[in-house]
């Protein structure tokens, strides 16, 4: 009872989950515009990751002893906090550029890192407790927010295009909206979500097996959730899985995660927001790759609800992410021998590979455990992504100094 609306809700909390930080990377336009010297949108990326890459390793290492409705409640109220505050910023400014206001605009990005790492793995291990289905609409949400706010881009730049500050006036859009999403995301968590009576089941049924992080949610739902002794009380119990455990179990299920977000921030945002030449798209030409990649993403976590599609072999799993490597010379030469058609082409591959990819191997792996450990596995899956995506966005960065800035 209660699985349409908590899938909806899963969906609505991943969107809220990077609503903010595709926010900044869609009005891209307005950044190069405002900061034409300073590489805003590969700066961004590079300032946002290893913050989100640290917090979710502290969190991953200590996720048995951590609250996670509090976890949860501090990350989406600071995903609030810091769209309020580019809003804030760019009125102070009165939409001037500058050193200062681009240290500022890093400064709240570096903010959005926080609540990513708190919320990003909470959520994962906490839906890792659940059916399959909510950890998929967790993922199609976050892949949404990316196509969500391209769409958004594109009507507001045809919108705006003519009128003066144009640029700002989508960007202060922007702004506003991700404010709404993460102060509804504050509500949907702390006062819905909890109370569904799937959720109390599934969350009673971890507390049941040991798992210590779902006790605060159950409370919340009226319930009090008393987990059984550790294995050092009761010999009879087994003992959960240590992280080393778990990480060694399932080392190619982190390598896959590894190795689909380095390629994909190795391509995405920066290869496709900059120096791709002069095309008949013009200034689109940026926004239609992005808009593409993000909703190409977004239909690829929704493959894997095709049973007869998706893929569960754990071999299969690392051959098609190891595959994906080849997009990399193709890139390259669409780049520079190919035209727009084969770009955009390429970049829907992209996408929907990331996506139909993410979701197999976060609905497989925790499959074979039990609460307290499908929660750890979750963030251990979590923080493996992460390392990928900061890793592919310093191989960005180092190929752009290879060419010569």
């Amino acid at each position: 009872q209660g699985k349409s609306l908590g899938v909806f809700i899963c969906w609505f909390l991943g969107n809220g989950c990077l609503f903010g930080y595709n926010s900044m990377l869609t009005i891209e336009d307005y950044l190069v515009h405002l900061f034409p010297n300073y590489r805003p949108v590969r700066v961004i990326t590079l300032t946002y990751q290893p913050l989100v890459l640290v917090i979710a390793a502290v969190f991953a290492y200590h996720e048995a002893k951590v609250n996670t409705r509090v976890r949860n409640l501090v990350g989406y109220s600071l995903f609030f906090l810091g769209s309020l505050a580019l809003i804030i910023l760019d009125l102070a400014t009165s939409g001037r550029g500058g050193i200062a206001t681009f240290i500022g605009v890093c400064t709240v990005v570096a903010v959005f890192g926080v609540p990513e790492g708190h919320v990003e793995g909470a959520m994962t291990g906490d839906l890792s407790l659940m059916c399959p289905e909510f950890i998929q609409s967790f993922s199609a949400g976050m892949a949404a927010s990316g196509a969500i706010t391209s769409a958004l881009r594109l009507v507001t730049k045809a919108a705006f295009e003519k009128s003066r500050d144009g640029l700002r006036r989508g960007a202060m859009l922007f702004f506003a909206a991700s404010c709404f999403f993460e102060l509804l995301c504050v509500v949907l968590y702390a006062h819905v979500f909890p109370k569904l009576p799937i959720v109390k089941f599934y969350r009673a049924e971890a507390a049941s097996e040991g798992s210590l992080t779902v006790v605060a949610d159950l409370a919340a739902a009226g319930l009090q959730g008393q987990p059984k002794l550790s294995a050092e009380d009761d010999p009879a119990i087994p003992e959960r899985l240590s992280n080393k455990q778990l990480l060694m179990q399932n080392m190619d299920y982190a390598l896959d995660m590894f190795l689909i977000y380095l390629l994909t921030l190795s391509i995405f945002p920066g290869f496709l927001a900059e120096d791709l030449g002069s095309h008949s798209l013009g200034s689109w030409y940026a926004l239609v790759l992005i808009a593409t990649y993000n909703g190409s993403d977004l239909v690829g976590r929704y493959v894997p609800l095709v049973e007869i599609i998706k893929v569960t072999s754990r071999r299969g799993l690392l051959a098609a992410v190891l595959a994906r490597y080849l997009l990399l010379p193709a890139f390259y030469c669409a780049a520079r021998y190919g035209g727009e058609a084969w770009m955009i082409l390429l970049v829907s591959v992209l996408g929907l590979s990331n996506g139909c990819l993410t979701v197999c191997v976060l609905t497989e792996a925790p499959k074979p455990y039990k609460g307290p450990e499908q929660n750890a596995l979750g963030n251990l899956l979590v923080f493996c992504l992460l390392a990928g995506i900061c890793l592919g966005a310093v191989l960005d960065w180092l190929w752009l100094i290879g060419k010569g800035w």
